[in-house]
């Protein structure tokens, strides 16, 4: 089971639901949510996002407003 998602990544547990072209929409923005941006304040690739539109740096502690699921 373990090698069954390594094509389609998180949309993995969805199977073979909901079509191809919304799975794969739903691996893209999952994957840009998931994934660490860099700072503005402090230049390191250390914001995680903490809600929708809030992001946070975990070196600085900067928090930053952005889109719902990535940072501009």
């Amino acid at each position: 089971m373990g090698g069954k998602t390594k094509k389609v990544g998180v949309a993995g547990r969805y199977g073979a639901r909901y079509g191809r072209k919304t799975r794969k929409k739903v691996k893209t923005i999952e994957e840009m949510k998931k994934s660490s941006k860099e700072c503005p304040e402090c230049g390191k690739k250390t914001i995680k996002r903490l809600a929708q539109g809030i992001f946070e740096c975990k070196k600085c502690g900067a928090k930053i407003a952005g889109k719902a699921y990535f940072l501009k």
